[in-house]
């Protein structure tokens, strides 16, 4: 309206310079209205997308005084209907208040618009994109259902697994849409897409499981065979371990050979189970039992393996008990040494001295004709975890 002479109103006759009011008028307020729609359409898909931004908020005071203007907009043009109807006129300065009201009220849209305009239009891209996100995510999953009904392999348990949370998240979807809540829908088509893609891997991965179940079958019965040949040799070491060392060497294993036994006889009973599930044609059950099966077999050996490495440990430790203590010693000077080199023997050296003596001691105490072995490997490896423990919390303290 910049460009409007003034005194325009003066000469023609009543109606026509009402008209050109009503003209300049209604020019003034279809600028503003058409960058409130722009605007408001903006924030209502930044609000409903993204409301942590806040723009709904901002955005009310600005509409507000859009409001304002456009009510007084229409009083105004009611009096100029009743100037047109009666021969009466409006003053001019009151016409140009109110195009002046109306640019004003466009020019705080426009401000609002330019402070945001990056994330209103990305809001409004996102947005108008939604329905054919809906579309794309609904289809596929159709689709894929479909072709789930139709695998052989649909009874397969991650198959059934897998349609079912499709199932579910098209409910979802569907509600969302029916509310014509967008951003839900969005949300939803989201996690309609990744419960897809689910289905659509584990129909891919069917075919080979029966092949896979069939590999890991044969393993685990090789690794079975294995075990039971490691139960063998836990009594011959057990027996060993008490002839040839303190009782309390060994006193914590005595159980080992029936758990082993135990884990072993699980073990063959759910590769049994396996099995009849391969023959009925149930891959996926198979590999699961496998799996258990692994487990026992597992606990299994860590029984019979703790018998037989105690008795090489002690053997070897009583060929030569002081190098197990003299690898400590030597770890102890080197944290003694740490102590030094970074100012720290006010806080740590009576600590490592400490641990000096507790070797001494330990050292000492391999005496008699049946000394502790397995006692003194015990506390050697306390000790040594202990310096581990203070070496670390020096470097530290350096840092």
């Amino acid at each position: 309206m910049a460009g409007r002479k003034r005194g325009w109103f003066r000469t023609p006759p009543n109606n026509e310079w009402v008209q050109q009011a009503r003209q300049a008028l209604t020019a003034a307020f279809l600028d503003m209205d058409r960058r409130q729609t722009i605007a408001e359409t903006a924030v209502t898909a930044s609000a409903q997308l993204f409301p942590e931004r806040g723009a709904a908020a901002e955005w009310a005071s600005v509409r507000a005084r859009c409001y304002d203007a456009a009510g007084a907009y229409l009083a105004l043009g009611e009096r100029l209907d009743q100037a047109e109807r009666d021969g009466g006129s409006v003053p001019q300065p009151e016409i140009d208040t109110q195009i002046r009201r109306l640019a004003d009220a466009a020019r705080g849209v426009d401000e609002f618009y330019h402070r945001h305009r990056a994330h209103l239009e990305h809001a409004v891209a996102v947005y108008g994109a939604v329905p054919q996100l809906v579309t794309r995510a609904r289809t596929a999953a159709q689709q894929t259902r479909q072709a789930a009904d139709a695998s052989p392999h649909a009874r397969y348990p991650s198959i059934r697994r897998c349609a079912a949370a499709v199932d579910e998240a098209l409910v979802t979807l569907e509600a969302a849409v029916a509310v014509d809540a967008t951003a839900a829908a969005r949300d939803a088509a989201t996690h309609l897409d990744t419960r897809t893609r689910e289905l659509s891997t584990a129909l891919e991965d069917a075919p080979g499981k029966q092949h896979s179940a069939e590999n890991a079958l044969a393993s685990a019965t090789t690794r079975l065979d294995a075990a039971r040949h490691r139960l063998q040799r836990i009594g011959p070491a057990m027996s060993a371990l008490l002839r040839e060392f303190n009782a309390a060497s060994s006193s914590d294993l005595s159980n080992n050979e029936r758990h082993a036994r135990h884990a072993i006889d699980a073990a063959d009973a759910e590769l049994t189970r396996a099995r009849t599930a391969l023959r009925h044609h149930d891959p996926e059950q198979a590999l699961d039992l496998t799996t258990t099966a692994r487990g026992a077999l597992a606990t299994a050996e860590h029984h019979a393996d703790a018998v037989t490495d105690r008795l090489a440990l002690l053997r070897a430790v009583r060929e030569q008990p002081q190098e197990r203590a003299a690898a400590v010693r030597f770890k102890l000077r080197d944290a003694q040494m740490l102590a030094v080199n970074n100012g720290l023997v006010p806080q740590w050296g009576s600590v490592l001295d400490g641990q000096v003596e507790r070797l001494g001691r330990v050292t000492g105490g391999l005496t008699g004709p049946h000394p502790d072995y397995w006692a003194y490997v015990s506390e050697l490896d306390t000790i040594a975890a202990f310096v581990a423990g203070v070496v670390e919390r020096m470097r530290n303290t350096d840092r």
